[in-house]
């Protein structure tokens, strides 16, 4: 089992910025790759970002490309999210996730890729 904790949320200004933290702990970290999903009231789950294990890969939603970062610290256990130039539709509840089964090339994207996730944090980006 692996668990995932999430931290770093809050409310923001628009244009402000905010830094995610998740830390594992139980199995070891060295899965195959780490993303951040979120989620609003009433709509599905989506994809934000995700970096594969050694870091050296990165993937991003159209939406969040050029202001946030994904990055992870292995030593440390922990996945980080950077997001800079925060927008109101950028309000949600984050959600880290870890993948060990499934290929970075055909799920890093999908929810159904990720076997662990964390509760949540919520961001609020106030305009």
């Amino acid at each position: 089992q692996v668990q995932l904790v999430e931290s770093g949320g809050g409310l923001v200004q628009a244009g402000g910025s905010l830094r995610l933290s998740c830390a594992a702990s139980g199995r070891t970290f060295s899965g195959k790759y780490m993303g951040w999903f979120r989620q609003t009231p009433g709509k599905e789950r989506e994809f934000v970002a995700a970096i594969s294990w050694s870091g050296g890969t990165t993937d991003y939603a159209d939406s969040v490309k050029g202001r946030f970062t994904i990055s992870r610290d292995n030593a440390k256990s922990t996945v980080y999210l950077q997001m800079n130039s925060l927008k109101a539709e950028d309000t949600a509840v984050y959600y880290c996730a870890a993948a060990y089964r499934t290929s970075w090339i055909s799920s890093r994207t999908l929810k159904r890729g990720y076997d662990y996730w964390g509760q949540g944090t919520q961001v609020t980006v106030s305009s």
